[in-house]
């Protein structure tokens, strides 16, 4: 007699994001961008489930002081187009950088997110700022709610 154990599937309203904000200075863009998708899809939890939204927020200051390895601030292209012939807009690594950095990340850690709609759901919950200050401090340090002790009733 064989037993089937059943994998532990929680449902959507026992799933609590919590808020973790990641200092971007001097770190390499694309294991910067792993570091945040993992957050996002919420592999890094026990309780991950690849069907719901079980991911954190995440905030990602100074995006202006992230860097790139090798040769690719001079050789990497972005290249977008709007559907109409002849329409191919390409722009330069550095120049987006330059104009924005917060689009050089979210750009990165889009294409490490699932290509559906909870891949979309994971990207708004990213929060990019260029420098160090952000709007967030009070979901960042309210997060997990605290309960207040209760007092100890002894019955004596």
């Amino acid at each position: 007699m064989t037993t089937r154990l059943k994998s532990y599937n929680p449902r959507e309203s026992e799933l609590r994001a919590a808020w973790h904000v990641i200092d971007a200075d001097g770190k390499i863009l694309g294991r910067l961008a792993t570091e945040v998708a993992v957050r996002l899809m919420g592999k890094d939890r026990p309780g991950y489930v690849a069907h719901l939204l079980s991911g954190d927020f995440v905030i990602v200051t100074n995006a202006s002081k992230v860097r790139v390895t090798g040769k690719k601030a001079d050789q990497k292209v972005y290249v977008r187009h709007n559907q109409y012939p002849g329409h191919r807009l390409e722009v330069s690594y550095s120049k987006e950088f330059a104009n924005h950095p917060d689009r050089v990340i979210r750009h990165a850690v889009k294409g490490m997110l699932p290509k559906n709609k909870l891949g979309a759901q994971m990207l708004t919950r990213l929060k990019i700022y260029p420098g160090a200050e952000h709007p967030h401090s009070a979901q960042v340090n309210g997060f997990p709610p605290q309960r207040e002790a209760q007092p100890a009733t002894g019955g004596a």
